[in-house]
């Protein structure tokens, strides 16, 4: 099991990826998938205002990149690399891809589904339960979302 700080380079492409969300005013999550070898083969983030599509999170994004890359849809071997605890629909779709491991960043306690609200990746009844890595880089990430929403909601 991996500790976590071999993922503080992807997460940083991550973040680097979730600073472009708030051009179209979405919220700044972002996300890479790696290929064994440590490789970025997608990347996303999130994009429901400037889509008008509710699936465009960055995770749904990156893995649908990810697919195209490696020309199938079972992405095994591969790692998600997100900055926000990912939601129920990105949690099914980490499950239904069958990536090996999950890593994030900031814990979401109103809509997590990695253990904050939900533990959808862990549930035994389930074919597919890839590692979870949480933390990376939390406090960044964390603060990348409480700037977003206090200057550009006024909220705190």
């Amino acid at each position: 099991m991996a500790s976590g700080s071999e993922y503080q380079e992807p997460m940083r492409l991550a973040l680097a990826e979730a600073r472009l969300a708030p051009a179209a005013g979405d919220v700044p999550v972002g996300g890479v998938v790696l290929d064994r070898s440590g490789a970025v083969i997608g990347r996303g983030h999130n994009a429901r205002e400037a889509t008008g599509d509710p699936t465009a999170h960055a995770e749904i994004i990156a893995l649908r990149a990810a697919a195209r890359a490696v020309g199938d849809w079972r992405l095994t071997g591969c790692t998600l690399v997100v900055t926000l605890e990912p939601c129920a629909m990105c949690a099914g779709a980490i499950v239904l891809s069958r990536v090996d491991r999950l890593v994030y960043g900031a814990v979401d306690p109103k809509a997590g589904a990695i253990g904050s609200l939900w533990d959808l990746v862990r549930d035994r009844r389930l074919n597919h339960r890839p590692e979870v890595i949480s933390g990376v880089l939390a406090d960044e990430c964390a603060e990348l979302l409480r700037s977003f929403f206090t200057d550009h909601r006024g909220l705190g």
